[in-house]
Order: C-alpha cells, then sequence, then structure tokens
C-alpha cells in the first residue's frame, strides 16, 4: 500500500531536485488556462513546484492522502487518480486565472474530497472514521478554495474538490460493505442453528444438549500404543 504513493512523492522529489541540480525551469510546463500550450500542463503541473515550502505542503499530504486511497480503495484507486487528474486538470484550465498554475494541490483536495464524501456515502464505521480523519487533519484547507491568497491556485484546489466530490458519486455504488453474519441471512433458519440449540425457551445457555448428555458416560477412556523396540 505504501509503494506507489511513495513512489508519486519520490518523482516529485526528484523532479524537484533535477531543477535545481540543473538549472532547469519547468515551470513553464504547468497548466495556462485557455491556451493551447497550457493543456500540456494537466498532466506535467502536478510534478511541478517553485520552492521547498510549496514542496513540503504538497508532498507529506499527498502521501498520506494517496495511501489511504490505495488502502482503503484499492480497485478503483487507478481509475480515480487518472480520471480525476484528467477532469482536475481541465477544470483548471477551463476557469482559472491568467496565470501558470502548478504543484499536485489539485490532487491532494481530490483525494480528500473523495475519501470524505465517498466515506460519508458508504455508512460503514471503518470509512466514516476515515472520513473523520480526513477532516480533522485537512479540514482547513477548505479556506483555500477561496481567493484569499492572491499567489495560491485556489481555481485548482476548487477544481480537484468538486472533482472528488463527482467522483465519489460516480462510485458510489462500489461501497465496502460490512460482513454479514449468518443470522442476517435472508435463509437463515433458525432451528436448524446448532448454536442456537443451546438456548432453552427462557433465553438461558445451555452448556450441554440432551442428545450430548446420553453418549456422555462421564468415564475417560485410555488408549494405549506399543511399539517394538529395535535391537542394536
Amino acid at each position: 500500500m505504501v509503494g506507489y504513493p511513495l513512489l508519486f512523492v519520490l518523482l516529485i522529489w526528484i523532479v524537484f531536485w533535477f531543477e535545481v541540480r540543473f538549472g532547469f525551469d519547468f515551470n513553464s510546463f504547468g497548466i495556462q488556462p485557455r491556451t493551447l500550450k497550457g493543456l500540456r500542463g494537466i498532466f506535467f503541473s502536478p510534478f511541478i513546484h517553485s520552492g521547498m515550502k510549496h514542496l513540503f505542503n504538497n508532498t507529506i499530504p499527498l502521501f498520506v492522502l494517496s495511501m489511504s486511497l490505495f488502502y482503503f480503495y484499492r480497485k478503483i484507486s487507478w481509475q480515480l487518480l487518472f480520471y480525476g487528474l484528467l477532469l482536475t486538470g481541465v477544470m483548471t484550465w477551463a476557469i482559472g486565472r491568467p496565470a501558470n498554475h502548478i504543484g499536485a494541490s489539485g490532487i491532494i483536495y481530490l483525494l480528500a474530497a473523495f475519501l470524505f464524501f465517498k466515506g460519508i456515502f458508504s455508512r460503514h464505521y471503518r470509512l466514516i472514521a476515515l472520513s473523520l480523519i480526513v477532516v480533522f487533519l485537512y479540514g482547513g484547507m477548505l479556506w483555500y478554495i477561496t481567493p484569499i491568497v492572491p499567489d495560491i491556485s485556489w481555481e485548482g484546489h476548487l477544481s480537484g474538490l468538486l472533482s472528488g466530490f463527482v467522483f465519489s458519486l460516480i462510485y458510489r455504488k462500489k461501497i465496502a460493505r460490512p460482513p454479514k453474519y449468518e443470522w442476517q441471512k435472508p435463509g437463515y433458519n433458525e432451528e436448524e442453528d446448532e448454536f442456537m440449540q443451546h438456548f432453552d425457551e427462557n433465553g438461558n445457555f445451555i452448556e450441554k444438549l440432551p442428545q450430548d448428555e446420553e453418549g456422555d458416560s462421564g468415564e475417560i477412556t485410555y488408549n494405549y500404543i506399543y511399539k517394538e523396540r529395535k535391537k542394536d
């Protein structure tokens, strides 16, 4: 479960190290709204960051949230990442300001929104608990879907949030259901349940059933096995 999230984070750090080490600048590969050239940023922008602070702020929550995704929703994790990346990028390209939008924050908002809403829709205690953890850790991110900080791409954040909500609806039917016990199944027959036979009509537990007592004489039988000793 840790392998792929760790690989994502390592790729982002390698790209940043490559820029610093060899003097490259990949910022031009970000999303540039409503330009043909800016469409390439849909795939490249999550791997490009402006500095160490930007890098730290994105890679830590990206690792935590993507690891949660692969652990709890392994079957749909790759679909969500691929289609979520596309939808988030296209929405940012469509509604964004005339600027260069870079960073993995859109994916972070995508994952946070998906994990939260999917857990609420599931009505499964483990997934609801995950939703509450996401709110506790990253609930403050909601402030950044509005233009309160000029240098932050709130359009990318909003796009990721809306994309996560949309995919939580699309994959709503693919919800982990709690296991059903035998007595919860439609064809359950109480009279055929051997365990229920240990209770009388008043609900008292009977350790030994009458049929068990008939074959129990209270005597202990010992069986001995003799083996011939080999001579030297």
